[in-house]
This record gives structure tokens, sequence and C-alpha cells, in this order.
């Protein structure tokens, strides 16, 4: 077990640096390997001769490619380690983060940023960033604590009832959207579509060090009850008598998916099927012991959305594809290829 879990660890690792290179080779412009290598060595402090080419390619890892690659790595991340909570805790491997409401809750304050500041004569530049994401966080963690607080009663919380909940406000916050929507004007409303179908373009330093400390946090916290997802498998019942607090551990679940695909929200707009189909796709190849599904996640969600960030960019160069048509491309496929495989 250890043997195979400790080559499963160097593959996915190995994949995320062949993912995170070329992120940082591939683009418009394409940068030599050489000169990427020249480029990371200055970074760490060598003393590295300056030529035309270096300094350009410098410039554009730096101030475009790294932030950018940095964000793909830290949303796939937690996306995907979000999808293994949810679908720890409502025992299905075809559960999603949206299921509790999170992502439209998300997608509403962004709504709410993007035209109610257009219906205020605009936002300025240098604001519209911070208020966007400050909007759909706050959006997302409301949502998700209406949902809680619908699921709660007599002192327990009912999962069925939270799924039902958070179905129910998906749908409302999609037609509070929609009213949006019919009230943007054209550059609103562009603005508005663009976003709502994710993208990493625009990442930058200042709107990525929230994201990343967060991802981190999730990253930590997570592992350290991966034996209580996995007492929770077994039910609800046998992990209490196993002597887990199911009831705290609900609570800590739904709140770091909320804080984790939130932020992920916030910070590159709607992102689908990451947290379905990396956890659901890594629990069919290494079983559900959450010791190891937990890290190997991060690593393949991490992976794959820089693999699809890279497609984005490429495949209609020098235009550039929404990353979430790309995803949406690679995960609607697979989620019908899971129900028509569950019919036989």
């Amino acid at each position: 077990m250890l043997n195979t879990s400790y080559r499963l660890f160097v593959l996915l690792g190995t994949v995320l640096a062949v993912a995170i290179v070329l992120s940082l080779a591939l683009g418009p412009v394409s940068i030599s390997l050489q000169n990427l290598v020249m480029v990371l060595l200055r970074a760490v402090g060598f003393d590295v001769a300056s030529t035309p080419a270096l300094e350009q390619a410098q410039l554009i890892v730096s101030q475009i490619r790294l932030p950018r690659a940095l964000l793909g790595l830290a949303v796939g991340a937690v996306l995907a380690l979000s999808g293994v909570a949810m679908q720890g805790l409502f025992r299905n491997p075809l559960a999603d983060p949206g299921l509790i409401g999170v992502s439209s809750g998300a997608a509403l304050g962004a709504a709410v940023a993007i035209v109610g500041g257009a219906m205020l004569g605009g936002i300025s530049e240098a604001w519209s960033p911070y208020i966007l994401s400050i909007c759909a966080f706050a959006g997302g963690l409301g949502v998700t604590a209406l949902v809680y607080r619908l699921g709660r009663r007599d002192g327990q919380t009912h999962v069925a009832t939270m799924l039902l909940a958070g179905i129910a406000l998906a749908a409302l916050a999609g037609a509070a959207i929609g009213l949006f929507t019919y009230l943007a004007d054209d550059a609103t409303l562009r603005t508005l579509t663009f976003w709502n179908l994710g993208s990493l373009n625009g990442a930058s330093y200042a709107r990525l060090w929230p994201l990343l400390l967060i991802t981190f946090a999730v990253a930590l916290w997570l592992p350290r009850r991966a034996k209580a997802l996995n007492a929770l498998l077994l039910g609800e019942s046998e992990a209490r008598h196993l002597g887990f607090a199911v009831e705290k551990l609900k609570r800590e679940l739904v709140f770091c998916t909320a804080l984790g695909v939130g932020a992920a929200v916030a910070a590159a707009g709607m992102i689908g099927f990451i947290g379905l189909v990396v956890p659901h796709v890594l629990r069919l190849a290494v079983g559900p012991d959450h010791r190891v599904l937990l890290p190997a996640s991060a690593l393949a969600g991490a992976s794959l959305l820089l693999f699809a960030d890279l497609a984005a960019r490429l495949l209609l160069a020098p235009a550039e594809l929404p990353i979430g048509i790309v995803t949406a491309l690679i995960g609607a496929p697979f989620f019908l290829y899971l129900l028509l495989k569950s019919r036989f």
C-alpha cells in the first residue's frame, strides 16, 4: 500500500511539474526551455548574463505567466479538495461542491458587484477587482451559511435537507443572476458573461495571495480529518460509535468547502467539474481512503486546471477560450459516461 501510494504521488508530482513548466513556456509568445531555466535561476538569485530574449522572457514569466500558473494551481487544488469533502459528507461519489450553493452564491455576489457597480456610475479600475472578489466571496459564504442553517434541526445537521436547500437556493440565485443579466447594458453584460465562464486571465499577485493562503489552510486542515472522513463512509451512527464528533465534522466540512470554493470563484469565476471529475477518478483508481485521496486530489486538480488553461490559451490563439468551457467539455462527457455506466 505504501509503495503504491508513493508511486502515485511521484507520478502526480511529475505531472504537476510538467504542467507548470508548460504553462510558463507556452502561449502567444513561446519561451525556450533554456531561457525559462535562466529566468528561474535568476529568480532564485543566480547571476545570469542578460540578453534581449532573456529580458523579454523574464518580463512575460514574472508579470503574466507565473501569477497565472499559481492561480490555476491554487484554484484547481482547492476545488478538488472541496469535491472530496462534499463526496465524503454526502457519502456519494457523484457529489459536487455546488450542491451546497456556494458556487451559485458567489456568482450572485459577482453579479451584484458588476451590474450594481455599473448602475451606480461605475467602480474605479483600481478597486474593481477587489470589490468583485469580496462580493463573490461574501455571496458564497452567505448562501452556504443559509443552507447550513436550513439543514439544522433539533441540534443535528440533516444532510438530505441541506442538499435540497442547496438545490433550491442555487435555483433562486440563478433566477437573481438572470434578473441582473436582463438589467445589464451591453458592456456590463459582456463582463458578467465572461466572468461566469471562468478565466485565469488578469491574474495578479495582489489578488493571488489571499487565495493561496486559503488554499494552504484547506490543504493543511482537510488531511487532518482523513480518519474521520473514512469513518463517515460507514455511516453517521458508526462514526459516532468510533468516537468521532460527527456534527462538528459536518460543520467543518461545510465551512471549509464554502471558504475554498468561495475564494476560488472570487478569484477565477465559475469553473465547473474539477470538484466532481478529479476526486471521482482518483477514488476509482486508489480507493476511498482519504489519507491518500485528499493529497492526490489536490495534485491532480491543480494539474488538470493548468492543462485546461493551457488548452484555453492555445486552441484558438491568439484568442483565448474561457476556461470554464474547456473544463465543461472535459467534465460533462465524463459525467454522462458515469451515468450510463451506472445503468448497466
